[in-house]
């Protein structure tokens, strides 16, 4: 088996049949790849929809269902029965091009051991695609980033074969993975037509989770930063000294809350968003 496709999913039965029927249709040959779902204790109708997807599949699909252990310990177990030489971490909110599984065996062809990160297209609507052709503007410069990255299985084994499931909240698990993987030299390559659509609905109405989400992805990435003191790591969670302080003079300042009421809505919460993060951020390093 030449490539395992693997994700994770949880509370996203109205997308996960849309994400795996573009996953059963690639132009990668069926016997050349397998897909690995791990369903992380969904409460909803994920299952039902898995399985009314399943008899769309062409290459082997490998179902888990599991009780709910956090994103790293579902990834450990997608891995645990993934069977290709390289495996491919998307997201359960990614929509595939027919062209991803075969471009990411193309960069593994070009440039051997290497982590090949995919493009992805941030879209508010599956229904409604943009043009399939990234440009500078999706830029993003994460080195491993699970909405669309692969790397082979052999290399993932050198840094112990899995994900650290320390990382119980939300967030900064894949980052973990790309430090311990920077660490023994693996280089990485872009290919900007292993493309992707990742799912980024303009949502106002769930804002109390947003805000849990994110003050949870700030007590992570504290965790990040004990376990990988590096600039690198400082400058992805936003706590380089102009980073920190811009951030705490806002929280300060309260500034954000004055202003939220005056914003058009997304720009709004971004700002909220960005205010409770540096809040969560003051809060966990406080030991509050």
């Amino acid at each position: 088996m030449r490539l395992t496709i693997q994700l994770c999913t949880y509370k996203r039965a109205y997308l996960i049949g849309r994400v795996l029927e573009a996953l059963f249709d690639q132009t990668l040959p069926a016997d050349q790849y397998e897909v690995v779902l791990v369903n992380d204790g969904s409460p909803d109708e994920t299952s039902a929809v898995v399985e009314r997807a399943r008899g769309l599949a062409r290459c082997d699909f490998t179902y888990v269902v599991q009780a709910n252990g956090g994103l790293a310990n579902a990834r450990n177990a997608g891995i645990a029965r993934a069977r290709g030489e390289r495996i491919l971490f998307i997201d359960d909110d990614v929509l595939a091009t027919p062209l991803l599984a075969a471009e990411h065996l193309a960069s593994d062809a070009k440039h051997g051991d290497v982590v090949v990160r995919g493009a992805v297209i941030n879209t508010p609507s599956l229904d409604e695609l943009p043009v399939a052709v990234w440009t500078l503007a999706n830029y993003s410069g994460n080195y491993f980033w699970t909405t669309n990255v692969s790397l082979r299985r052999s290399r993932l084994n050198r840094i112990g074969g899995n994900f650290d499931e320390s990382f119980v909240e939300y967030g900064w698990e894949d980052i973990e993975v790309g430090m311990r993987l920077r660490a023994i030299g693996t280089r990485a390559v872009f290919n900007r037509y292993a493309l992707v659509f990742h799912y980024k609905p303009q949502r106002t109405d769930d804002e109390p989770g947003t805000f849990r989400q994110v003050r949870a992805q700030a007590r992570t990435a504290l965790q990040l930063r004990a376990k990988h003191p590096h600039w690198r790591v400082d400058l992805a969670i936003g706590t380089t000294l102009p980073q920190r302080w811009l951030g705490t003079a806002v929280t300060r300042s309260g500034i954000a809350r004055r202003l939220g009421p005056l914003l058009p809505r997304a720009l709004a919460r971004q700002v909220l968003a960005t205010d409770a993060y540096y809040d969560e951020l003051a809060r966990a390093e406080r030991g509050g």
